[in-house]
This record gives C-alpha cells, sequence and structure tokens, in this order.
C-alpha cells in the first residue's frame, strides 16, 4: 500500500523529470522549483502528470480492490480480482482525452472586420477594377494606391466619428473613385 507521503514524492519526482526532460537544463539554471512549475504550465507537462497520477491512484486502488477481495472471498477470488483488472483495458489516456476535449470544445467567432478595414478592401477592389492605377484587373503601384486609400479613408472615418463635415472630393481620378467607395461604406 502507497502511503500519502510516498505518494507525494513519487509526483514529485515526476514533476523534477519533468523539468529536465520538458525545459532542457532549466532546473539547473533556475532551481527545480520553479522548473518544475514551469514544466506543469505546459499542456504537456499538464499531460503527463496527469497520466503519471492517474496510473498512481489506479495501481493503488487495484491493490486495495484485490485485498479486499481476498479478505472477503478468500485468495482464489483475490487472483481472479487481480487478473481481470489486468486485462480490463484503461479508458482513453488523459492526453488524448484533453485533445478530444478541445475538439468538442465552442469554436471561436471568426473575429469581425471593422468598418474602416472594409472600406479600404472595398477601395482597393475598386481601383483594381478600373483603369486609372493601371490596367484592369491588375493596380501597376500597389504600395502608392494602398498608401492612399488609406489616407482618405482615415480622413473620411475621423470626420464621420468626430460628427464634422466631410473632406471635400478630391480632384484625382484615382481618389475619387476611393472616395466615393469609401464613403459610401463609412456612412
Amino acid at each position: 500500500m502507497v502511503t500519502t507521503k510516498k505518494r507525494l514524492e513519487q509526483i514529485e519526482n515526476a514533476l523534477i523529470a519533468l523539468a529536465g526532460g520538458g525545459a532542457g537544463f532549466a532546473a539547473g539554471r533556475m532551481g527545480v522549483g520553479p522548473a518544475a512549475k514551469a514544466a506543469v504550465r505546459s499542456p504537456i507537462g499538464q499531460a503527463a502528470l496527469a497520466g503519471y497520477t492517474y496510473g498512481q491512484i489506479k495501481e493503488e486502488l487495484d491493490a486495495r480492490d484485490t485485498m479486499v477481495a481476498e479478505q472477503q472471498f478468500g485468495p482464489t477470488a483475490g487472483a481472479l480480482t487481480e487478473i481481470a483488472q489486468r486485462l480490463t483495458p484503461l479508458p482513453i489516456p488523459i492526453a488524448q482525452t484533453a485533445v478530444l476535449g478541445m475538439d468538442l470544445g465552442l469554436k471561436a467567432r471568426k473575429k469581425a472586420k471593422s468598418k474602416f478595414n472594409r472600406a479600404v478592401g472595398a477601395a482597393m477592389k475598386g481601383v483594381k477594377k478600373s483603369t486609372q492605377a493601371g490596367p484592369k484587373g491588375k493596380i501597376s503601384k500597389p504600395k502608392a494606391v494602398f498608401s492612399k486609400v488609406t489616407k482618405i479613408t482615415s480622413k473620411i472615418n475621423q470626420a464621420k466619428n468626430a460628427n464634422v463635415k466631410l473632406p471635400k472630393r478630391p480632384k484625382g481620378k484615382v481618389d475619387r473613385i476611393i472616395y466615393d467607395i469609401t464613403k459610401r461604406i463609412l456612412k
């Protein structure tokens, strides 16, 4: 029968092994305590510790079941109990359970695109459709166009948020396309 002190020693030894194995020479550099804490914080360390602890508890419970069977029904029942325990497969390992649990969890929603980003994307598409910044379907200087798009969109967005008059409509053809599309989206 494993005592509580013995079990705690075994768990501590497992933590030290995890700290040394999982973190290189971390146990030597930062000491056993912090290294063990770092090992337990990692998912692999947690799964390994849970599996080790589960194994220890299972062994202890199996030993108790065998002892109780021997006391109540004799040595034959104890031997049969031990055989049944060895033949009974263990449940899904802890690490696999953790992975299965992640699959069962709720999926995070995709972050909603901001109005500003939608306006920038739409303005870039509008410029790409026109023939003002290169042949249709291709922008000849995309960095310069993106710079213009963000500047114009930013000016319109600031005016909308401050509830002030919108900036004047630009004179350039590309700038007008950007201004019109951005203004429509940032209503």
